[in-house]
């Protein structure tokens, strides 16, 4: 029975995990941290709206076995390069070192597809980057996700992500691009999870091998749901 952190929880993936987390019987307590509340009530639910730019007011409070870690924003929803930056690479890393510090031993991270710290294009550069730092610190285990587009419910509508998705669906259908195929959030989540029973050390996991470990783990986790039903059945 773990316990485990979630910063990023009221974005796409990371609602996605919290939901996940919540109905998990390997997960005794699920503690998130962030500026907004989720509205949620859980028995194993503990939620920390924190300022994220403020460490010495919360740190203390990270604790637990695996940290993972959802934050991401657009350049446009930032304001700024510098204002991204500090949320895309800056709390993320610093959120990671004090978990690392607190005796966090597992680590899980939501990247991008293309990450590298060379790339001409500021979002990949930034996801790059911190890939690279999170890789120096002492976790036992470390999972980088790099998905492809991703899609799922979102409070707000992104038109380029509307239209990129409808090119990306068509190519595929043509046969193009298979490996690069658009990802339901939920999947993510889902092979975020299964991803800690599946990689010893640090990993970095492709798109295309994301797919894979959310039908392993939805599919036990049917499985478990079942074979419970079945019990509770006899019992009766």
């Amino acid at each position: 029975m773990k316990t485990a952190n979630v910063i990023g929880g009221t974005g796409l993936v990371g609602a996605q995990l919290v939901d996940l987390l919540l109905k998990d019987r390997e997960f005794e307590k699920v503690v998130v941290f962030g500026r907004n509340s989720l509205n949620i009530t859980n028995p194993k639910l503990k939620e920390h709206l924190i300022d994220f730019s403020a460490p010495e007011r919360w740190e203390q409070l990270v604790n637990g076995d695996v940290l993972f870690s959802c934050m991401g924003t657009t350049l446009a929803k930032a304001g700024s390069k510098q204002r991204q930056y500090e949320i895309d690479y800056i709390y993320q890393y610093r959120f990671a070192d004090i978990a690392s510090r607190n005796g966090v031993s597992e680590y899980v991270l939501v990247s991008s597809s293309g990450a590298n710290p060379k790339s001409s294009f500021f979002y990949m550069r930034i996801k790059g980057e911190l890939e690279d730092a999170i890789i120096k610190l002492p976790f036992k285990k470390i999972i980088i996700a790099r998905p492809s587009q991703l899609y799922g419910e979102r409070k707000e509508k992104r038109l380029s992500e509307t239209v990129g998705l409808s090119i990306m669906r068509t190519l595929n259908i043509i046969g193009l691009y298979r490996k690069h195929r658009p990802i339901h959030a939920q999947k993510v989540a889902a092979a975020m999870i299964e991803s800690l029973k599946y990689y010893e050390n640090t990993a970095i996991v492709s798109s295309y091998r994301l797919f894979g470990l959310a039908k392993f783990y939805n599919r036990g986790q049917e499985l478990y749901h079942k074979n419970n039903d079945f019990k509770e059945l006899q019992t009766d």
